[in-house]
């Protein structure tokens, strides 16, 4: 198993225990050692990882830091823990800024388990910033964080290589977290920056009003534009190497009922996997299509219905099962509205993902 099953495999740990995680020691032991140990050091070696450091500081007599990990008898991390239910702020990290200064460690880490915040000394040297460079969620982690993390694994642990992208890591997640901002809520500066551009006259409080609806409507439409058109290049690709497979097959095809699968369908059966496979490999969401509606399925099964599309008649409805696998009906305007409803998907599949083996004999 590779890094980054490893730590997804973390990931849906925590998910499944933290209603039973009770203390900020629970927590330590059922979330954050682990982690520590997917890192590839050993939690029970005190030469790797001491915890409750002790490091005397001015008035400040013994206190302890939760963790440390050591290369060469010398801390390179420095980790402060807390209860995974307590947010994290500069405001709970006063032991990381105090014994940052005072060990050869450049780099902190402040946690609650759930939530990972990396720091170092990018404004002012040996001194922790107050802005972590890096930080993920570790129940919804994506690819390119995990590849981030794993140059914090002891086998890639390389000072200068995190370095050097630490401050670029900084302020990309800083623009993040100001553009996602922006697009729920565009700011007034935000939004006179375009209207100025496409509108001829004063901008007024009344037109700067009409412009902030118009700039999160098109925000939203712009996404939703580029999601569908790297689905359908997605579905292209697929759609070639269906064609090439089925061509390699000697075998003649039997017929076919009357049954036809449109594109539609399929970009809705895209866009369902695009949202399901960040919790299930891909592999696992199928569809099966009949004469009045579209099935998406759980691992081919038909007692595992995710949900059903209606595409064909004049108006369109994505439709999901409750526990009496009756259906319940939603409205669409197109397959692009299916991203409206991925909450719901995700608990869909999360029933099934949850009920014992034999639920479904």
């Amino acid at each position: 198993m590779d890094f980054k099953d490893q730590i997804r495999l973390l990931g849906e740990r925590v998910i499944k225990l933290k209603a039973q995680v009770q203390t900020e020691e629970a927590t330590k032991n059922a979330f954050i050692m682990p982690f520590i140990r997917e890192l590839g050091y050993d939690v029970f070696n005190p030469a790797e990882v001491t915890p409750e450091l002790v490091a005397d500081i001015g008035m400040k007599q013994g206190e302890k830091i939760d963790y440390a990990i050591l290369s060469n008898g010398e801390p390179i991390i420095l980790i402060e823990c807390k209860h995974h239910a307590a947010p994290l702020n500069v405001n709970n990290a006063s032991q990381l800024f105090r014994y940052f200064h005072t060990t050869k460690a450049k780099f902190s880490i402040l946690t609650n388990g759930i939530e990972y915040r990396f720091y170092t000394d990018l404004v002012e040297p040996n001194k922790m910033d107050e802005k972590p460079f890096f930080a993920f969620n570790i129940t919804e982690i994506k690819d390119n964080q995990i590849e981030e993390l794993k140059k914090f694994h002891k086998a890639y642990y390389d000072f200068n290589n995190i370095v050097n992208t630490a401050s670029e890591l900084k302020y990309t997640f800083e623009l993040k977290k100001l553009l996602d901002l922006e697009f729920n809520e565009p700011t007034p500066d935000f939004v006179k920056h375009f209207a100025k551009q496409v509108y001829p006259g004063p901008i007024t409080a009344k037109v700067l009003d009409q412009f902030t609806n118009l700039t999160r409507k098109s925000l939203h439409q712009f996404i939703s534009d580029m999601i569908t058109d790297r689905l359908k290049s997605a579905l292209t690709k697929e759609d070639e190497a269906n064609r090439e497979q089925q061509e390699s097959l000697a075998e003649p095809q039997k017929p076919t009922d009357s049954v036809v699968t449109t594109q539609e369908e399929l970009e809705g059966f895209m866009i369902v996997k695009t949202i399901l496979r960040q919790k299930v490999a891909a592999a696992r969401i199928v569809h099966r299509d009949a004469q009045s509606y579209f099935a998406i399925l759980l691992d081919d099964n038909n007692r595992k219905t995710l949900c059903r599309l209606y595409l064909n008649s004049g108006k369109k409805y994505l439709a999901l099962l409750d526990a009496q696998k009756k259906e319940l009906k939603h409205e669409i305007q197109s397959v692009d509205d299916i991203f409206k409803h991925s909450e719901a998907l995700l608990e869909s599949l999360q029933a099934y993902e949850n009920k014992p083996a034999n639920a479904d004999a």
